[in-house]
């Protein structure tokens, strides 16, 4: 079992930055592919993109360059940088964790942490 934590979520005006937080506080293999989702009131649960055992990162087109995907092994920990927010980004984030490859439907889900972005 991989627990997953998120945090980092809160408030922002649009036009501003986030740095969302993803760790698994026991051990995980290095070689699971880590991503982010997202899901806005109303809407299906969608995903922002992923980095795989080889830190290759695949984005989703909506990304369009304003949100950075990395992660630290020696932590355990997955980050995503959100800039250049805007009203549509609200919803809530989640990391999710996949064996044993990105093509997969996720294994483990964190619990989420909102983020509003604000007019």
């Amino acid at each position: 079992q991989v627990q997953l934590v998120e945090s980092g979520g809160g408030s922002v005006q649009a036009g501003g930055s986030l740095r969302l937080s993803c760790v698994a506080p026991g051990y995980i293999d290095s070689r699971y592919c880590m991503g982010w989702f997202r899901q806005a009131p109303g809407k299906e649960r969608e995903e922002i993109g992923h980095i795989d055992f080889a830190d290759r990162i695949t984005y989703a087109d909506f990304v369009k360059g304003r949100f950075t995907i990395s992660r630290d092994n020696s932590k355990n920990t997955l980050f995503l940088q959100m800039y250049s927010l805007k009203t549509e980004d609200t919803a809530m984030y989640y990391c999710a964790a996949r064996w044993p490859s990105c093509t997969v439907d996720p294994t483990y889900w964190g619990q989420g942490t909102q983020v509003t972005v604000a007019a």
